[in-house]
């Protein structure tokens, strides 16, 4: 008889120790960081592979918050074949609740079927080993355990939490789990390591959906009840899953760690861990990428246009001008086209202290790129001073900006590839590559790409404020205020 799973993608991180190419608006999860597709990308594809004579895949679940909705829709459509529905939270309350609303969609039409729970933002190097060893966790979960993966450590990692096994491995290659521990101190990871006994945990977990629910119900009644009010108040549009958001705030925030995997141990409900030795990461920080990356003689990784001298076991990303180096080594080196970021490797992990710093002086470069993505392209703000700011925007064939007006601007659109339709006031009307036109401030508009190809335009705005805040939307494709 098959096993029926279902994928659930935990796609809600922020990853901020990736700053400055992780921002809260593009997360991690959403970069290229090793192969050619982004993380996330290679979470979806890696479950797809699950299927087998015994194994049968169902509809992939993502949960991921209501700001990133369009990012992971758009990025599940480059992939082509993989059906999937998106859980979207109003707002972040760690994995526990998330777990949940996956478990709930899961069991709506009377099934139980295996979720095989992963995260967005890691990667693997061996993708066949990472489907052996997940097809063995999925038929040890057959019967009700829950199944951990656990990463054999390689080293005294203080990053990691950690898993102690006990006993003897069952028939799967599976142990029992005596205990989980938090990230340690160096001295307590190199007791770890030297011991034989202890894992990383790579936060994955295989377990039916049923047992997860009644975990979560024994451990947390009261987290189980409210992420239930939340679920059955949802509202459904098309892919999109929304709990009722008011229901959902008032959930207590948790991991699934904390919650419940951590209290599983000599409880009622059993736990195992199963080994992975699948050249995995979580790249949790920038020095994890560098030993990811492909590396040249001298021990350096790069990305973009790099000239290096005299350079060593360095990571260099360029991602939108040369970067040159001399005479250095064991750095982490990233450029983005409004920040600059430099650090020890063996301190990357420190990045977080920097993205304190932006938001407790409110700058702007904590959320956003200076490329800003949208559901119809993105926009790439070039200059700006205090009464002007210049945009390159992109559209994409078929889309449109919402119809809108400004309070506080008025705006110069220059077409540089492809035909704009414009609407403004009562006409619309086409243009093509080197025609204007002029949007006065106040004068309800709507820019859309009716051609086959990308629409490019340069906007100069001007007026007495130029935040992207001064929108007023009467209709909108995407759902967007």
């Amino acid at each position: 008889m098959k096993k029926h799973i279902v994928p659930v993608i935990l796609c809600g991180g922020s990853g901020t120790r990736l700053w400055p190419l992780s921002r809260a608006g593009f997360p991690k999860q959403f970069l290229v960081l090793s192969g050619n597709s982004s993380l996330y990308q290679q979470s979806l594809t890696r479950a797809q592979r699950l299927g087998c004579e015994d194994i049968e895949v169902g509809e992939t679940l993502v949960v991921t918050n209501e700001e990133h909705r369009f990012l992971a829709l758009e990025q599940l459509r480059e992939l082509g074949s993989i059906s999937a529905r998106l859980l979207l939270e109003p707002c972040g309350r760690n994995t526990a609740p998330a777990l949940t609303l996956a478990a709930l969609q899961a069991t709506a039409s009377g099934a139980d079927p295996i979720l095989v729970v992963t995260p967005s933002d890691q990667t693997v190097e061996n993708a066949d080993a990472f489907t052996a060893s997940m097809r063995a966790a999925v038929r040890a979960a057959a019967d009700g355990d829950i199944v951990i993966l656990g990463i054999t450590p390689d080293r005294p990692e203080t990053g990691y939490g950690y898993i102690k096994q006990r006993g003897a491995p069952g028939p799967l290659g599976d142990y029992a789990v005596a205990q989980f521990a938090e990230k340690p101190d160096l001295a307590t990871a190199e007791r770890y390591l030297a011991s034989g006994e202890y894992a990383w945990n790579s936060g994955m977990f295989v377990l039916k959906a049923s047992t997860w629910l009644k975990a979560l119900g024994h451990f947390r009644p009261d987290m189980a009840l409210a992420t239930k009010t939340a679920w059955q108040g949802q509202a459904l549009d098309a892919l999109f899953v929304r709990p009722d958001k008011e229901a959902f705030t008032a959930i207590v925030g948790e991991s699934i760690d904390y919650a419940v995997m951590e209290q599983c141990p000599g409880s009622e409900f059993p736990i195992r861990m199963l080994a992975l030795d699948a050249g995995w990461s979580d790249l949790g920080a920038w020095d994890a990428v560098w030993q990811v990356g492909e590396r040249d003689a001298s021990g350096n990784v790069t990305q973009g246009d790099v000239l290096l001298t005299d350079t060593r076991d360095t990571l260099i990303h360029a991602a939108s001008r040369l970067v040159c180096t001399v005479g250095v080594s064991n750095l982490v080196i990233v450029e983005t086209a409004d920040a600059v970021m430099v650090a020890e490797r063996s301190q990357s992990q420190y990045v977080k202290t920097i993205v304190n710093l932006l938001e407790q002086q409110q700058r702007k470069e904590l959320t956003q790129h200076r490329k800003v993505h949208r559901p119809w392209g993105w926009y790439d703000s070039i200059d700006q001073e205090e009464r002007f700011k210049v945009k390159r925007i992109q559209v994409k064939p078929g889309a449109s900006l919402s119809l809108q007006k400004h309070h506080h601007r008025a705006e110069h659109w220059i077409v540089v590839k492809g035909t704009a339709e414009v609407t403004c006031g009562d006409q619309t009307r086409l243009l093509t590559e080197n025609q204007s036109t002029y949007i006065p401030l106040g004068e309800v508009h709507r820019l859309a790409n009716p051609g086959t190809i990308p629409l490019e335009i340069i906007e100069v705005q001007s007026g007495s404020y130029l935040g992207e805040d001064d929108i007023v939307r009467f209709e909108d494709t995407y759902g967007r205020n």
